[in-house]
């Protein structure tokens, strides 16, 4: 067993919190008046765990960490960046979030909600680049809302 099998005080399994942060990471982006979306695929092929968009369009990706052996062993996170404005590591409330980098936001979530602990640096995204990602992000939900 690794530290990624239980978080300290947890009987979860690492699919189990990652479940838990996803779903209190998705509750903190609606409290925020975001509207999320799950595994979202990014023209660099990489997927992001959660992607927003706020009313104004800004793009805000969250990286979901199940625990520090996933930390470690995960480098694609500085990939994202070209493609948000906002970047957020979640993470469960065990998780020693001191050695996460500075820059990036930090979101400690639970299945049942959680709290944004750290706000990110703010990348505008260029126009373009924005409209394609709306563009796609926008026939990706309306994809999934479909009975197909």
């Amino acid at each position: 067993m690794t530290d990624d099998d239980l978080v300290v005080g947890s009987t979860l399994s690492r699919p189990e919190i990652t479940d838990a942060v996803t779903r209190g990471a998705f509750r903190v982006l609606i409290h925020l008046g975001l509207a999320p979306l799950l595994e979202v695929s990014l023209p660099n092929g990489r997927r992001a765990d959660l992607m927003a968009l706020s009313r104004k369009g800004e793009v805000t990706i969250v990286e979901v960490k199940s625990g520090l052996e996933d930390f470690r062993s995960d480098g694609k996170w500085p990939e994202y960046a070209p493609y948000c404005d906002r970047f957020y590591f979640a993470v469960a409330p065990e998780f020693p979030y001191d050695i996460l980098p500075e820059g990036p936001g930090l979101i400690v979530a639970d299945a049942f909600g959680g709290a944004v602990v750290q706000e990110p640096s703010v990348t505008p995204l260029a126009g373009a680049r924005r409209r394609a990602l709306t563009l796609s992000f926008a026939r990706l939900g309306a994809l999934r809302s479909g009975l197909a």
